[in-house]
């Protein structure tokens, strides 16, 4: 039996920020657009700063973030990483070459405290603004079976077609796990279930073969766990430079804003 929601559950955004984009999100308006685009009341908006190379610098402009209303607030990735990685009864050395790419959710998912978390990389962003949050929050909560739920990716629907098992009116509905953007159950993915293997988990790159995406992709696979990916609505995977000057310089002139 479907079960229907009556009031919405408790949902809380993170979102992180590198060297390689902090200044998108802190010095234009990119991180309140992400937020906004998705039409929904969030309970708190948390930044994770994860690998910069000045962490004062860029609190103060996450400071700014606070004080205007954008977030509510922000934490260091390194300041809870043993405390995060020894909940998940995970190590360091384990996650190899991954680590970067694994802190930021796992210590996002550690320190949430509502029952559900909506996480976006800073170079995610919804191509237009739509409320997928509330239909998905339903989805999650017909079946056990689903336990994780996204938008399309990059405007690709027949790719999440081809890729779904099955369907309904509103999702596409198959196996598979990005770290880019995912609407979660805290309490279903706070347990030690990042140890599992399985073999089509093979086609992650090498960089991330040993993190937190690839974990939670086995881990679905090997239980036969679905995701919901959500027919109205698409974000963008955006490429930033990794030269610093140039990023300084889009920045400058506003090439990246995102209104």
């Amino acid at each position: 039996m479907e079960r229907r929601l009556f009031l919405k559950p408790k949902v809380t955004f993170f979102t992180n920020c590198w060297e390689g984009d902090w200044r998108y999100l802190l010095k234009t308006p990119r991180l309140q657009n992400m937020i906004e685009r998705n039409d929904f009341p969030f309970t708190e908006k948390i930044l994770c700063i994860s690998n910069v190379n000045n962490l004062s610098l860029v609190k103060k402009y996450a400071d700014k973030m606070v004080k205007n209303g954008i977030i509510t607030s922000y934490f260091s990735a390194q300041e809870f990483s043993k405390e995060a990685l020894d909940f998940f009864h995970l190590s360091v050395e384990e996650l190899k070459q991954s680590y970067h790419y694994t802190i930021s959710p796992l210590t996002s998912l550690y320190l949430c405290k509502t029952e559900y978390l909506v996480y976006q990389t800073g170079d995610v962003i919804l191509y237009e603004k739509a409320d997928w949050i509330t239909p998905s929050l339903s989805g999650l909560q017909e079946r056990s079976q689903f336990v994780v739920a996204n938008p399309v990716w990059d405007r690709k629907f027949d790719g999440a077609k081809s890729e779904s098992s099955a369907e309904n009116d509103k999702f596409f509905i198959g196996f598979g796990f990005s770290d880019q953007c995912y609407l979660i159950k805290c309490d279903v993915f706070k347990k030690p279930i990042y140890k599992e293997w399985n073999d089509a988990s093979a086609r992650y790159p090498e960089y991330v073969m040993w993190g937190f995406e690839r974990r939670v992709d086995s881990w679905m696979r090997n239980n036969n766990l679905n995701r919901l990916t959500y027919k109205s609505a698409s974000y963008r995977h955006d490429s930033f430079p990794k030269n610093i000057w140039k990023q300084r310089f889009q920045v400058l002139i506003g090439a990246r804003n995102e209104r």
